[in-house]
Order: C-alpha cells, then structure tokens, then sequence
C-alpha cells in the first residue's frame, strides 16, 4: 500500500472563502476595489495602525520600495546571498549594485556583524530576509541602518505572523514588503504588500503602483511618475481576507508541526535543523542542512519516490549566472555556500498531522542511512 503523497506545502482555503470569492465573481467588480480597501484596512489594523497597500506579487513591493527611495544606477544595496532571487532581482533592474554580506550560520540570516564593513559612500540601503520566517534581529539592524543613516526595506516576504521581542513584523520597522504567494503561511495566491510609515509614503505607492496616475474629481487625470502594473484584484483580497483571519491558528498549528519535527527527527543522522525558535519564528518552513556526504539530488529524489515532496530553498545566489558574470565567485560567501549546497525544505504546513511528521521523519533517516 502507497501513502498518499505529500507535499513540501499546500495551501489551506475554507470554504466560506471560497464562497466569498464567488460573491465577488458576481458582482461584476474584480479588479481592485472594495475588497482590496477591505483588505488593507484588515492589514493596517493587524499592524497597529501603519499604512499598508497591497500589491500583485511578493516582488512588487520591494520593486515599488526601491524606487520610493530614488535608490538607481551607482547605488549599492546590501543584501544576502541566501534568499529566493528576486530580492536580489530588484536591486540589479532598478539600476544598482547588490553588495552580497555572508549569512550567520547559525540564523541562516544575514550577518549583520558584517554589515558594517559592507558599507561604502555609494551604500543606499539595506534589504534583509527573514529566512523561513525566522526574523532578522531588529533591534541590532535599526542600531546599524541608524547609525549609518540608511533605509530598510525588510524581506518580510516568509515571515507573515512572526514577531520581534513581542511586536508583529510589519509593525515595527522601516519598509516592510511582505508576500502572499501560494506557498507563503497566507496566501491570496499571488500577491503581496508593502507596510508604509506614513500617509505621503502610501500615496507615492499608490501612484508607482498604478502607472503614476491620479486622477481629479473633473474626470481628468494627471501622470507624475513613470509607475508600472502591480495593484491587486478582489478575486485576490478576498482570500486574503479569509487567511488573515485564520492566520493567528496556522502560525500555532506550524508551531506545534515544528516541535513535532523536533521530537521525532533523529539526532545521530549527522543533519543540522533550524534554530529552535517557538517565541518569533511562524514557522514557514522546517529546513534540514544534509550531512556532508548526502547527494541532495539522491536524497530528493528517493524522498519523492517515497511519496513525499521535499523543497530547496534557496542555492547560493551570487553562484547563479547572473550574479558570476558581475563578478561574484566561489568562495567569496563561504556560509551561504555551504547552506545553499545541502539545504532541504520538509513539508509543513497547517492541514499536516502529527503522523504525517513521523512518516517526514522516518523516511528521511531510511533514506539518509541507505545514502551515506
């Protein structure tokens, strides 16, 4: 008998929200409208009142921050080499230089004690990835960005639901940009929003968000900005707002799958696991680094066989073609290196059940044993 497979992640949508985004279906408005308002007064709310304006991808609203700060061809913007590469992606098509800094092997995250010698006169910001949803310390990245007088827009994309010292990311901090792709811990399948600090800040992401257009009570309009297409429908709202609302019971529920994962997977197979994080983190993912001598190819694949997805989140940026014909090399981010090569996502996700961990958990030693 085959067990029934599954998956690295799946989306959990009710039905009451799938009958809601009927609603909106025969209403005949499902572009932006009433539910995107509805929505982004839900996510201000959930943020403690800060401006927020949704988007139509997880990569728009770091597109969108960029350009709010002029940041442009001869800026650098520091960054980390571990991460999905659209947050490196915005950096080079608005114009500037990523400057990649080597993550902590501990946190995975960016090393902010390395910051600071990454920093040069051309230096215009700083954009940091909470990896699986385990925040960056944002107390020591205010410290630094303060200090040297620069911007943050944080990669939030993964960690919808996580906190720093008690306060909801996205409720504290700079720019926030925040993703609400298919596999993110809410999902308006795609989608995103950027967390703004103030009102002229949302009204210039609502003129780069829409073509740079405003128009006038006369019918007339005016364009002042050279924005693009990124708003986001009410088809999409309205699943945001059913996953908002449940979004406080998927992060206890990833919560309790992480500890699981915790109690059950083997410490003698020779595998790291993620920092033990039950106060921060919401848990995006559980990612395992595979001992040494483990083909990731293999073990993918034998994993698959076995009925069970497994993701790779993320190689090595500066190692991809792009970033080497700019100039980056082996060996220039040794910590990001050795992640990228032997990292696996687990499946987690808030539908899985206790016995769905053990059988993760039980095949991964199977097969890591038959493999080393």
């Amino acid at each position: 008998m085959t067990d029934e497979y599954l998956p690295f992640t799946r989306p959990l949508i009710d039905e009451a929200t799938i009958a809601g985004v009927a609603e909106v279906l025969r209403s005949g408005w499902i572009t932006s409208g009433p539910k995107v308002r509805e929505f982004e007064a839900l996510l201000s709310a959930y943020f403690g009142g800060r401006p927020v304006r949704t988007l139509n991808s997880g990569t728009a609203p770091m597109e969108i921050g960029l350009a709010m700060l002029g940041v442009g061809r001869g800026d650098e913007v520091i960054t980390t080499p571990i991460s999905w590469v659209a947050t490196s992606n915005v950096i080079v098509r608005a114009g500037a230089t990523p400057v990649f800094v080597d993550i902590d092997p501990a946190t995975r995250n960016i090393d902010l004690e390395l910051i600071e010698a990454a920093i040069t006169p051309r230096t215009r910001a700083i954009i940091p990835v909470d990896l699986a949803g385990l925040p960056v310390d944002r107390t020591r990245l205010y410290e630094i960005a303060h200090a040297q007088r620069l911007r943050v827009i944080e990669d939030a994309a993964q960690s919808m639901g996580a906190s720093w010292r008690g306060a909801r990311i996205g409720a504290i901090g700079d720019l926030v940009s925040i993703s609400f792709q298919a596999n993110k811990n809410m999902t308006t399948c795609e989608g995103g929003c950027l967390v703004l600090n103030d009102a002229e800040e949302a009204r210039q992401c609502e003129l780069w968000r829409l073509q740079g257009v405003e128009r006038f009570p006369n019918g007339e309009l005016d364009a002042t900005l050279p924005g693009g297409k990124y708003n986001l429908t009410d088809v999409a709202a309205r699943i945001g707002i059913g996953q908002l609302e449940r979004l406080a019971e998927f992060t206890l529920r990833r919560r309790e799958l992480a500890q699981r994962y915790f109690e059950r997977f083997d410490p003698a197979l020779g595998c790291e696991l993620p920092p033990r994080d039950f106060t921060n983190s919401n848990w995006h993912m559980f990612q395992v680094l595979l001992p040494p001598r483990v083909e990731r190819a293999s073990f993918i694949r034998e994993m698959h066989a076995a009925g069970i997805g497994v993701g790779v989140h993320y190689p090595a940026i500066h190692l991809l073609t792009l970033y080497r014909r700019m100039g980056c090399q082996p060996g220039d981010y040794p910590h990001a290196e050795r992640v990228g090569r032997s990292i696996v996502s687990l499946p987690l996700f808030p539908a899985m059940s206790a016995a769905d961990v053990d059988r993760v958990c039980a095949t991964s030693a199977r097969i890591i044993r038959q493999l080393v």
